[in-house]
């Protein structure tokens, strides 16, 4: 009886709303063909794959490919690389965007504060092809700005290549991810701030509070929700640390250092052919980052009942 009564419910509830389940089918469709339609492809990652036979003929193997998977000292120091990364972006690229945020917030020119919320989203939408040549020009030891700032002081000693140190790469990376994503970052902050109420910031400078307590206390608190939720998704993410970024990167030199899951699945599928282990490689990405999302989103729970996502 209950199911009978869900899908009377259910119809009640459409015909209620049908022009907003209409206006909301084109995303619907758009997830069902492009991220759910796919997935039948993850049984590749238990077959022993082979392109002739296609996916459904293709013989079983059980867990075959994880343990071949586990055991490749490439998969291994990728792995590695990419927690490491991922700890480097948790601590220091994802609050970027907070502070830059509570920064411009905090600006009272109205035409300055826009210029430098223009000037601080754009980065987002150059490719990262654009921004792995800009890194290259300012960083080259030998025609880069860096050369040029250094000549133009007096310096004439030489010039670290950044780009090809195995010591500084990694810093090169988490740089540039928030030079090109901690603008973008502050959409979310910046529109939550703006629905605090202003006479909390009134009562609480009646009260002797200065600028950093009003933020601590008061704009802190009112986008904390906002910040676990993105935490969340951010931890989420923990070992996709970014495949265009690094491909448009890295090089040879530093391949030790900065090889990480994405682009060693990417050269398995697409340089030697080995789909069955590429597949494998994503399921574990994906196992891993459906744990580690619920994990953060039961201590959130556990912390505060009114953050997390569900």
């Amino acid at each position: 009886m209950w199911t009978i009564r869900f899908w009377r419910e259910a119809a009640v509830s459409i015909r209620k709303d049908k022009w907003l389940y209409l206006m909301s089918l084109p995303g619907i469709l758009y997830v069902l063909t492009f991220e759910y339609g796919p997935m039948y492809g993850i049984v590749v990652a238990f077959k022993d794959y082979n392109i002739y036979d296609g996916v459904f003929a293709s013989s079983w193997t059980g867990l075959d490919n994880f343990r071949t998977l586990f055991e490749m000292s490439g998969f291994r120091r990728a792995l590695v690389n990419t927690l490491i990364i991922g700890t480097y972006q948790l601590i220091l690229v994802f609050p970027a965007p907070i502070l830059l945020s509570l920064l411009i917030n905090e600006v009272r020119h109205v035409v300055f504060k826009k210029f430098v919320q223009t000037s601080v989203y754009l980065p987002h939408f150059v490719s990262w092809i654009v921004i792995g040549g800009i890194m290259y020009a300012i960083l080259s030891p030998s025609t880069g700005i860096v050369k040029a700032l250094a000549s133009l002081v007096g310096y004439e000693g030489a010039i670290t290549n950044l780009m090809a140190s195995t010591e500084y790469f990694r810093g090169v990376l988490v740089a540039s991810s928030i030079w090109k994503e901690a603008g973008f970052g502050t959409v979310l902050y910046l529109a939550t701030i703006a629905t605090i109420d202003p006479h909390l910031y009134e009562a609480a400078e009646v009260d002797g509070a200065k600028k950093w307590r009003q933020i601590w206390h008061i704009t802190l608190p009112g986008i904390r929700t906002t910040i676990v939720i993105l935490l969340i998704f951010q931890v989420g993410r923990f070992l996709s640390v970014g495949l265009e970024q690094v491909y448009a990167l890295y090089n040879p030199v530093v391949y030790e250092v900065s090889e990480i899951l994405d682009t060693f699945l990417y050269k398995l599928a697409f340089e030697n052919a080995k789909y069955d282990l590429a597949t494998a490689s994503g399921v574990f990405k994906s196992v891993v980052g459906l744990i580690l999302v619920f994990t953060t989103n039961y201590i959130a729970k556990k912390i505060d009942s009114d953050s997390g996502l569900i």
